[in-house]
């Protein structure tokens, strides 16, 4: 008898284990599947996440009682552009992915940052930011020295970090609200310090709201630019009273993100000249 019971044990483990394995599989398969969808590192690019948690809800229609100056926003997706048909669409300004992290650079940056400068452009480039990844500063002092910068030539905008869902995981990088805070800070007082303009922020309300807690210090030094698929931009995020920039579809003519500069051109100008 001590023979058959000694000998049952294992069988009724090993059928235990079996059964905790498939369960076990059953609850890791979504997140597999998820992790499959994600992007490579590097992939990213401004406003991706934004019909995913905001939706898109109309286009913009042209008050009579602001002006306001059509621009573009590009990444590596959209490889070498057609900077004269956009600018004689009417488009007078763009920005340019340079970074992400401290481990991409665009490929196609030299193309697209002086060829929106050739045609007459007024242009920048942004800093996709990966706040788990490395510190601010690391991030900051890696956009500038690979593009990020800034020279008063009158054609140049300050740099842009785009604060955003981590399309690679966690929305808010897995940081606290505090945490996130102060890595953006990090960020912004590094590139201050390193190029004398306060850099702009992109970044989405709902996002702002969930991840940074709705803090409302940057609004006063920072200019805003606000993603909203709709025809208002809404609810801005705390702090600022209205945006210097606004993406506003992603489905433009020639190139998907287009955006509406809060001024007449001369305006622009002038956030270029600091």
């Amino acid at each position: 008898m001590r023979v058959t019971r000694s000998g049952a044990r294992p069988s009724r483990l090993t059928a235990a284990g079996v059964l905790l394995a498939a369960l076990s599989l059953l609850f890791t398969l979504p997140s597999a599947a998820q992790a499959a969808d994600r992007p490579e590192r590097g992939e990213a690019h401004m406003g991706m996440g934004v019909v995913e948690h905001d939706g898109r809800s109309g286009a913009p229609g042209v008050s009579p009682r602001a002006v306001q100056t059509e621009g573009v926003d590009v990444s590596s997706h959209q490889g070498n552009v057609d900077w004269a048909a956009l600018w004689n669409s009417g488009v007078k300004w763009s920005y340019v992915k340079a970074t992400e992290g401290t481990y991409y650079k665009n490929p196609y940056f030299a193309q697209q940052y002086n060829g929106s400068y050739n045609v007459g452009m007024i242009r920048g480039a942004y800093h996709f930011a990966t706040p788990n990844t490395t510190s601010g500063a690391a991030q900051a002092n890696y956009f500038v020295d690979n593009g990020g910068g800034w020279s008063r030539d009158g054609k140049t905008l300050p740099g842009v970090l785009d604060i955003e869902w981590n399309p690679y995981g966690d929305q808010c990088y897995g940081l606290s609200q505090s945490a996130m805070v102060n890595w953006i800070r990090d960020f912004t007082n590094t590139y201050k310090a390193r190029t004398g303009r306060d850099a702009v922020i992109y970044t989405a309300t709902s996002w702002w709201t969930s991840c940074t807690g709705n803090y409302a210090g940057f609004g006063a030094t920072n200019p805003l630019w606000v993603a909203r698929y709709a025809s208002s931009v809404g609810t801005l995020p705390a702090g600022w009273g209205f945006y210097t920039m606004w993406q506003y579809t992603s489905t433009g003519p020639i190139v998907g993100d287009h955006n509406r500069f809060n001024g007449a051109y001369d305006r622009l100008q002038a956030l270029a000249n600091g």
